[in-house]
């Protein structure tokens, strides 16, 4: 279990940077995009924004997703004839159908994976509404 969990944590660190990159850059852009408007349209200004923070935002857990398919292909964590991309996003999501499960010698990745998966989406929420609240005008339009 030991290695297992050694396993899991290294993965999940390098999803937390992975992560901590998309959002510092996600955060420069915003302020780059508020910087050079000269002349601001509150609607589509803010729906541009949005929709390339939800953009980056699920670009940024679709690759660490792979992060954990690559990792569970490495360590051979997937029975046989099952996908380990369709176990990664199944675990992450949290959705948890239980129709693929990890081989025995690596079932703690499942929780593990879905612990990193709850935490970064956690994240990825408070970077949503942080940028929500960069598009509110100081004064009413």
């Amino acid at each position: 279990m030991f290695v297992q969990l050694l396993v899991g944590t290294a993965v999940s660190l390098i999803n937390i940077a992975i992560h901590a990159v998309c959002t510092a850059f996600l955060y420069y852009a915003v302020l780059v995009f508020w910087a050079r408007r000269t002349d601001r349209h509150f609607l589509t200004d803010r729906v541009v924004l949005m929709v390339g923070t939800v953009a980056v935002l699920m670009t940024a857990h679709a690759l660490e997703v792979f992060v954990w398919t690559i990792i569970y292909e490495l360590v051979g964590a997937v029975p046989d004839g099952a996908s380990p991309a369709y176990l990664a996003f199944v675990n992450y999501t949290t959705l948890g159908y239980g129709d693929v499960l990890h081989v025995k010698a690596w079932q703690m990745l499942g929780p593990l994976t879905a612990m990193n998966g709850i935490l970064l989406f956690g994240w990825s929420t408070a970077a949503i509404i942080q940028v929500g609240r960069t598009t509110v005008p100081d004064t009413p339009p």
